[in-house]
């Protein structure tokens, strides 16, 4: 069967990431997306490998758009300023794409090795932000675990409405972020009293 002219990788998976963030991830089907594109479902074969294919492809796109965020808002910054400025952009994406963000989480399987280094690629900007502080190795792991568990676990109970007090929440999030950075600077300071 050849291609259908006009369908493409990119198109498929921007209609996968609408559907995955107005829908959740859930409702991304082959149905649901050849519906979408106003084909039939095995035109899709032509671009991806089934729908187990089709998630791998959402993953990757999801933390290669992550880790671009990332990286750009922390240009220029250091320390403070470099986290608030990351996690500002990590809550701007899983706000914006909700659905994408839900394929970041998985932890990668040992074949899927774009999607693991797309992961590091993360992680080694995140060990990069905090090392600044002068921290030992190990507290850097520490505190690199610290803030994906925050910036994680606000998301995640944000998407699932359970902040439900009228207070703002970019100003929870900045109190939370000021809490953890003072938490940073305190395990420096204690580095001498070992």
């Amino acid at each position: 069967m050849s291609p259908r002219m006009g369908l493409d990788l990119q198109t498929i998976l921007k209609a996968a990431t609408e559907l995955a963030d107005e829908q959740g991830i859930d409702s991304v089907t082959l149905a649901t997306l050849a519906k979408k594109l106003t084909i039939k479902p095995p035109s899709l074969y032509n671009h991806i490998d089934g729908l187990t294919g089709l998630k791998k492809k959402l993953a990757l796109l999801g933390l290669e758009e992550l880790y671009n965020l990332l990286a750009n808002a922390a240009i220029g910054l250091s320390k403070d300023e470099a986290v608030h400025a990351v996690s500002m952009a990590y809550f701007s994406f899983a706000r914006s794409h909700p659905g994408l963000y839900e394929l970041t989480l998985s932890a990668p399987k040992p074949e899927e090795t774009e999607i693991e280094l797309a992961g590091k690629k993360i992680v080694d900007l995140t060990v990069q932000i905090l090392s600044a502080y002068d921290l030992e190795e190990q507290e850097v792991i520490h505190a690199v675990r610290g803030l994906r568990s925050i910036l994680h676990g606000f998301s995640s109970l944000e998407q699932k409405g359970a902040f439900g007090l009228p207070l703002d929440l970019d100003k929870s999030l900045y109190l939370l972020i000021e809490s953890y950075i003072a938490g940073i600077h305190k395990m420096k300071d204690n580095k001498g009293e070992k």
